[in-house]
């Protein structure tokens, strides 16, 4: 019983330091933890959504095409002396192209000249006689037949006068088309006919086509949605239409340049093509140095019309869930993160149009959207530009510029 006390004693001896330094570890260790500081909140960067009066166009596809077309072909038959043009330069109104030969209508307008005055000729004696057999009829000198067939005489020659004045004045017209001139001013492409070849009047194949290129006709697509989508968004309030700017249309050439003249849309047309499902619009260029070409593939910005509580944000705050939809995270009164769905209208420049989703004041989340979920707190500053972020300066962003397609 003794040597058992003196053994427990022994033990709790020797235990006394392993249990003091436990002690001293725990009491470290709960120092450690209350003086360990808190985390803080992360931080983002925001814009406060403001609306503001934007200019909204529509980029359709077109092609461009003459403002006249003439075809050349010759009105009467005949063998093409000469050709008097050069081909590809600008010719006017009424220059002469080709030649025909004229002998042979010169020889039918003279012939018709000969005739027309041996009718002439015979009238002053028909005339007589037919006054002179009207006497003698008075006094019964004559049969009143013989004064009837005189009289019948002078009407033919007068008809014969008549039909031979029209016969000289067809034979003129053909001599003068043997002359075949330009109907409009333009360009002039290539001659299908060389010196020597045989024409018919009125031929199918033209013998060469003017186009006038100033100005130039600009025709572009637009489908039937567009047009129903403008026309509700107009019904809803939603686009203010100014006449006179509704009608100015810029164009983007094939090589992505801006074309430096603004055209004019004259009309829509009402006829819906079945094969595209979209309607024609045409629109009026100034081409003055010739660098619009008939057929050539551009892009016009038609303008649709203004909305003046256009909410634009930029493109970088915009995300997209697991389904496509366009989200954006916004801080809320109590300084957490909300998530919103959004539905986007299009694209104006590096910012996105909202039509639904934000409200003006909402402070969106530009930056620091990887560090955030929904319902964290966060601390807010105002996001920068590049510039601002190389100047180490942070101000609030200002309205965003009205930038349109």
């Amino acid at each position: 019983m003794l040597l058992n006390r003196i053994v427990c004693k022994s033990l709790a001896w020797n235990l006394l330091p392993a249990a003091l330094l436990c002690c001293f570890l725990l009491g470290g260790c709960e120092s450690a933890e209350r003086s360990k500081p808190s985390r803080p909140a992360p931080e983002v960067a925001v814009v406060t959504v403001q609306p503001q009066e934007v200019v909204l166009t529509t980029e359709l596809p077109g092609r461009t095409s003459a403002f006249r077309i003439a075809e050349i072909r010759p009105q009467v038959s005949g063998l093409i002396q000469k050709r008097m043009f050069t081909e590809g330069s600008e010719v006017k109104s009424g220059q002469v192209l080709y030649q025909i030969d004229p002998a042979p209508f010169q020889a039918a307008l003279d012939n018709a000249n000969a005739a027309l005055g041996r009718a002439e000729a015979s009238l002053s004696a028909m005339w007589s006689r037919a006054r002179r057999f009207e006497k003698l009829l008075a006094v019964k000198a004559v049969s009143k037949q013989d004064y009837e067939d005189a009289a019948a005489a002078l009407k033919q020659t007068e008809a014969d006068i008549e039909y031979w004045k029209a016969m000289v004045r067809t034979a003129g017209i053909n001599l003068e088309y043997t002359r075949i001139k330009a109907s409009i001013p333009g360009r002039i492409g290539k001659s299908s006919v060389t010196d020597g070849a045989l024409v018919a009047a009125y031929q199918p194949v033209a013998l060469a086509t003017i186009q006038r290129m100033d100005p130039m006709y600009v025709d572009v697509s637009q489908s039937t949605t567009e047009v129903l989508r403008l026309r509700r968004r107009l019904e809803e309030g939603h686009l203010d239409q100014d006449g006179t700017n509704q009608k100015k249309v810029r164009l983007i050439l094939d090589d992505s340049t801006a074309y430096p003249f603004e055209g004019t849309l004259q009309f829509r047309d009402v006829t819906v093509d079945p094969t595209t499902g979209s309607v024609i619009l045409r629109v009026v260029f100034p081409n003055p140095n010739g660098v619009l070409l008939p057929g050539m593939f551009i892009r016009a910005l038609v303008e649709e019309g203004v909305n003046p509580q256009a909410i634009l944000v930029p493109q970088q705050a915009v995300s997209r869930d697991p389904k496509g939809n366009p989200v954006a995270l916004i801080v809320d009164a109590e300084e957490k993160v909300q998530q919103r769905m959004l539905t986007l209208d299009r694209a104006i420049g590096n910012t996105w149009l909202v039509s639904t989703g934000l409200a003006p004041g909402d402070r969106l989340i530009v930056e620091g959207m990887q560090k955030v979920r929904p319902g964290a707190f966060v601390k807010v500053v105002p996001f920068a530009t590049g510039s601002e972020k190389n100047s180490g300066e942070r101000k609030n962003a200002a309205p965003l510029p009205a930038k349109s397609n």
